[in-house]
Parts: C-alpha cells; sequence; structure tokens
C-alpha cells in the first residue's frame, strides 16, 4: 500500500505540533472507500483505506513521506517529479492522527464516514495498522522512533490489540536500526517483504532497484529465520507482456531457497497494479495469470498463496 502525497494539515502556531483533523468533520471525497485518495481525511501522515491484501479496514502510517526509495518500481503511484510537502514525520503529529483514527474505529464511528457508510461489518473492523509510505519505509532515519511511537500508542489500549504490519521491500532489513525496531514488536505482528522476480534481469527491468536480488533475498532469508514473513510479490502487465514461464520457474526456486535456507514464510500474496501507476506503459495483469502463478507455488513449493 503505497500512499499518495498527503497535504499539509493546518498550521499551528510555532513551537506546537498541529492537530490532527477530526475525521468526522470532513466531507467525503467520493461516495465508496474503494479507491478513495487516500488523504480523503486531509492528514498528514495517518490514512484510512479499505485494503485488499489486509481483507479489511487498515490504518496506514506514512513512515517515508520525503518519497525516498531505492527502487523505482514501474508499478509505482508516487510521482516523484513532484516535492513532497512532508519531508519527514512529525512524530507528535502522527501520533495524534493514530489515536483518533483508532478512537473513530473504537467508538464504532467508521460509518459516519459517506463513503463507508454502506460498507459490510466485516470490512470496517480494523485488520491493521501498516507501516508504509510514499519511499521504502526502512531507509527513513526516523524508522525506529516510529515504530516505537506506534507500539506505545498501542500500549495505551484504546483498542484491545491491533497488528502492525511492515510493509517494505526488504531493502533495508539488514540495518541496525530496524533490527533493533522489530524487535519492538510482537509475535502477532507481521512483515511484508517485497520479492517481485526471479532473476536480476526481471528485478532490473520492473523494480528499478538501487540494489541486488541477492542482498534482498539474504535480507528475507535473515529476518525470517528469527520471525514468519509475508511474501508480497507484484506482477504487472508490462509493455504489454506479462512475466515469463521462465521467470516464474526461476521465481519459485527463489522461494524453495527461503525455506530451504530456514525462512518461515506464512504466505505469498499474489497481485498486481491496482492502483494507476505512474507509468502508462504498466497495467494490472489479468486474473488468469495471477491465478496461475498462485497454482504453481502452492504446487511446487507447498507454500500458502493467495491471489489479491
Amino acid at each position: 500500500m503505497l500512499p499518495i502525497d498527503m497535504p499539509d494539515s493546518p498550521k499551528s502556531p510555532i513551537g506546537s505540533p498541529a492537530p490532527a483533523e477530526t475525521p468526522t468533520t470532513r466531507p467525503p471525497v467520493k461516495s465508496t472507500a474503494f479507491g478513495l485518495p487516500r488523504n480523503f481525511l486531509a492528514n498528514r501522515f495517518v490514512y484510512l483505506v479499505i485494503s485488499q491484501r489486509a481483507h479489511g479496514l487498515s490504518i496506514g502510517v506514512d513512515v517515508n513521506p520525503g518519497k525516498d526509495c531505492n527502487f523505482k518500481c514501474v508499478y509505482c503511484e508516487v510521482d516523484r517529479s513532484v516535492l513532497a510537502r512532508n519531508q519527514q514525520v512529525d512524530l507528535a503529529v502522527m501520533e495524534s492522527e493514530l489515536t483518533s483514527l483508532l478512537t473513530l474505529v473504537r467508538e464504532n464511528r467508521v460509518r459516519s464516514l459517506a463513503a463507508f457508510a454502506n460498507l459490510p461489518a466485516d470490512l470496517i473492523e480494523l485488520k491493521e495498522v501498516a507501516l508504509s509510505g510514499d519511499g521504502e519505509p526502512t531507509l527513513s532515519p526516523q524508522f525506529q522512533q516510529i515504530v516505537e511511537a506506534v507500539v506505545g500508542v498501542r500500549s495505551r489500549q484504546i483498542l484491545p490489540f491491533f497488528k502492525i504490519v511492515l510493509i517494505t521491500n526488504a531493502s533495508g532489513l539488514d540495518l541496525p536500526s530496524v533490527k533493533e525496531a522489530l524487535k519492538m514488536l510482537s509475535p502477532r505482528d507481521e512483515i511484508w517483504a517485497k520479492l517481485d522476480a526471479g532473476t536480476q534481469t526481471y528485478m532490473d527491468e520492473i523494480n528499478v532497484p538501487d540494489i541486488k536480488l541477492d542482498e534482498v533475498m539474504a535480507n528475507i532469508l535473515s529476518t525470517a529465520r528469527t520471525r514468519p514473513v509475508v511474501i508480497q510479490s507484484l506482477f504487472p502487465l508490462f509493455r504489454g507482456q506479462e512475466p515469463s514461464d521462465a521467470e516464474i520457474d526461476v521465481y519459485l526456486h527463489r522461494l524453495q531457497e527461503l525455506k530451504a535456507g530456514g525462512a518461515q514464510i506464512s504466505g505469498v500474496q499474489v497481485y498486481s497494479a491496482h492502483r494507476p501507476a505512474h507509468r502508462s506503459d504498466c497495467r494490472h495483469l489479468p486474473l488468469a495469470v495471477l491465478s496461475r502463478i498462485a497454482k504453481r507455488i502452492r504446487t511446487e513449493t507447498g507454500l500458502p498463496a493467495q491471489v489479491y
């Protein structure tokens, strides 16, 4: 879940954080929660979405609003030609916005937002608080502070418990500050680690990274030996072409390699570009192709795989 750029919240006196907006006072932008812009509440760092992969309501925290990323994925929706309005997270504002949305959920006021008014009850139950971002979350110099702040908000028990999910391209999982931050997560929290390719050539084409595939694999393996991870694999229709059978063959071998190395993989998310990509030559891969890939994952690796 990569958030689009968020507007500044109203200015506050110098030296004090801007107060979080009260969600119920904001008029809805659309009549449906699906496809709703993530900035519809006019928050700076925290947003509310219905997430397919979360199976319902997700509160997202934009950990890297400055858009810093070492991947330039062809399917990314973030327009980096536009200057980010927030270069870093104001922790006080982020905590206030998160507290406000958690309170909204606790008081069963999500339906007071017109776009969410007619959704089934199971879709407006909070499934997670996601650490995501306009850039790679683990590359934020504030990552450890942000995780500590979110865990701190959880400890106040605004809700009995909420799951924290880190959505990452896995490139920063070896950073000392990230390793320390991950120790604060509970066993019920999750790490969703990106693996979109089997070969370096395909990774270079789709992810356009500043890191090698072998490094990503090593980071996933090291982390997954310590705690279970979910593999997130996005396969786009790029320049009219789906990933080749040969590429999927090698991708499956990569999953098998992780398993053989002792990685705890709780599941594989197979999906495609749902939001409009910044590049016009990147489209959504047909469901039949995604389903075929997921079936091969289940059959050839024994891992659970689900299509989104």
